[in-house]
């Protein structure tokens, strides 16, 4: 059993992996064959309208590598890495396999609640891990890209529910493209339970073949309803479609590979600005969506913190300037709609400070290599916060978001 904190852990950013059906099961005849499951040399590639992707290496999940793995290694072999004193139910740190059988629990709700169990989750959040391709891949076919995400959010609905004994959240996915379709999926899904849905921090594909924000009056039908609802707006890291500007400076036509090693200098240098999650949440603010609904709070997940501090600083800069810009002071804004998940590694006390504890929640990316191995452990790097903030953090805010008691436990 993991170490036993005195109050919820509430993990946002957890992670299903989806069975070779997810997209396909649901799909209307009309569209069979948009998503395949192909053999090359070998392995199974998953391909879309016949492109064979490699956005994800192994799409059937069968063997994965194992959660928090490059965690481990970085503590096991990097010098410079945190030492910290175990505590009793920590888990003890080896160095890991390049891979593992993906046990039951990364695909069902009933085995993953007995493993959160162990891990010391009371509740988490379920986002897909596949599902991050779609939208991107059938940008040019809005109809297309409405009908395998509805199919998909069948397949959830089916496989986990969207709320799984009040402990297991799944997020449902709605795309925005045709806003009427938008409307009539959400209210769907928030019908069959949905807490939360999952919208891709990008802009949005027109079936024109242009690209607007989401945060334009044009979309407002659709957050009149999510306002309505209570529903929190996840924004989930995906294949945001910024490869298309990366490949204009570096001249080639590659899709995203999220996991390729050898990306360029340059790539490197983009990527950590964190352009896209950034001028996501500048639009919402600046295009004034969360002041037409002050009522829907946001919280990109997986995305990091990086991005927040020189957002902050240029929200203040321009409101300074041009005030009439706003409808009101975007820092105000901000501190209302916006709530902020750190990835593991980065300075979570430096983020309180900068948004407040009650603007930040935990989340451990588990079962995913780049998450946490141990994800209740995380509450080392807050030991020197107050208990209240401690519990904020790793469950209370998620936990008011989500409509679900704070102080409420699940795991004994």
């Amino acid at each position: 059993m993991a170490r036993q904190l005195s109050f919820p852990v509430f993990d946002a950013d957890n992670h299903m992996y989806e069975t070779t059906d997810a997209f396909t099961k649901y799909l209307p005849p009309e569209y069979e064959g948009l998503v395949k499951y192909v053999q090359v040399n070998g392995r199974t590639k998953i391909a879309l309208r016949n492109v064979i992707s490699e956005y994800i290496p192994n799409p059937t999940f069968n063997k994965v590598a194992p959660p928090g793995a490059q965690e481990l290694q970085f503590r096991l072999k990097n010098p410079n890495a945190k030492k910290r004193e175990p505590k009793p139910g920590d888990k003890v740190l080896t160095d890991p396999p390049k891979y593992i059988e993906s046990p039951p629990a990364f695909f069902n709700p009933a085995d993953r609640l007995q493993l959160m169990n162990e891990l010391g989750l009371d509740r988490s959040m379920m986002w897909p891990t596949l599902a991050s391709l779609l939208e991107e891949r059938l940008a040019d076919d809005v109809a297309a890209t409405h009908a395998v995400v509805h199919a998909l959010n069948e397949w959830m609905y089916e496989h986990w529910t969207y709320n799984f004994e009040n402990r297991i959240f799944p997020t449902p996915v709605i795309t925005l493209p045709v806003v009427d379709e938008a409307i009539r999926e959400f209210e769907r899904v928030v019908e069959r339970g949905a807490r939360a849905v999952l919208i891709r921090p990008a802009p949005v594909p027109s079936a024109d073949g242009h690209r607007r924000s989401f945060a334009l009056p044009e979309f407002d039908p659709f957050w009149k309803v999510v306002e309505e609802s209570g529903v929190l707006v996840g924004m989930h890291s995906s294949d945001d479609g910024f490869q298309r500007y990366l490949n204009d400076w570096e001249g080639h036509t590659s899709e995203f590979l999220p996991f390729k090693a050898a990306n360029s200098a340059f790539h490197q240098l983009v990527h950590n600005e964190w352009r896209s999650v950034k001028d996501t949440v500048h639009s919402i603010i600046g295009h004034g969506l969360a002041t037409r609904f002050p009522r829907i709070r946001f919280m990109p997940v997986e995305n990091g913190s990086a991005w927040v501090r020189p957002l902050l600083d240029n929200l203040r800069q321009v409101y300074a300037v041009s005030p009439e810009s706003f409808d009101e002071d975007p820092l105000v804004t901000m501190k209302r709609s916006i709530f902020i998940h750190p990835f593991h590694e980065e300075d979570a006390l430096g983020l309180v400070d900068a948004v407040g504890a009650d603007s930040v929640v935990f989340g451990s990316d588990y079962p995913h290599p780049e998450g946490l191995f141990d994800p209740v452990t995380w509450v080392d790097e807050l030991e020197t916060l107050p208990e209240a903030d401690q519990a904020a953090i790793m469950g209370g805010n998620l936990a008011r978001l989500m409509g679900v008691d704070p102080a409420a436990k699940a795991v004994a």
